[in-house]
């Protein structure tokens, strides 16, 4: 029987995990070095630009059909991968979402040629 996801280079998503998988705080490290290592095959599985080598990655099409549940380890940080992927990130910014409508301010700048 031949191994499952073989892959013959890693899996990097730079777009939405430029730091990498393992330290983007949204993957542990086995889940990461996972991703890494077998990454490509998954992908290229889903895609379908690969033909599964047997039972184990037939599975994993399924499971990426929707057709089963997520058993295995390279199914489960699959399906996390795509959650995570597919999710809205949560941009946090210091200023509030209320703004002057008046245009006046509560502040005034020092004029330079003031200062002495």
């Amino acid at each position: 029987m031949q191994q499952s996801f073989v892959a013959t280079r890693r899996f990097f998503d730079d777009r939405n995990f430029p730091k990498g998988f393992t330290r983007s705080g949204r993957f542990t490290l086995a889940e990461g070095n996972l991703l890494e290592k077998h990454g490509i095959a998954m992908q290229e599985l889903e895609q379908g630009s690969r033909q599964p080598v047997n039972d184990e990655e037939k599975r994993f099409l399924d499971v990426c059909k929707g057709e089963a549940e997520a058993a295995s380890q390279y199914e489960k940080v699959w399906v996390k991968y795509k959650q995570r992927v597919g999710e809205k990130r949560k941009f946090h910014t210091v200023f509030g979402k209320k703004r002057i409508a008046d245009g006046s301010d509560d502040f005034s700048f020092a004029d330079s040629s003031d200062a002495d």
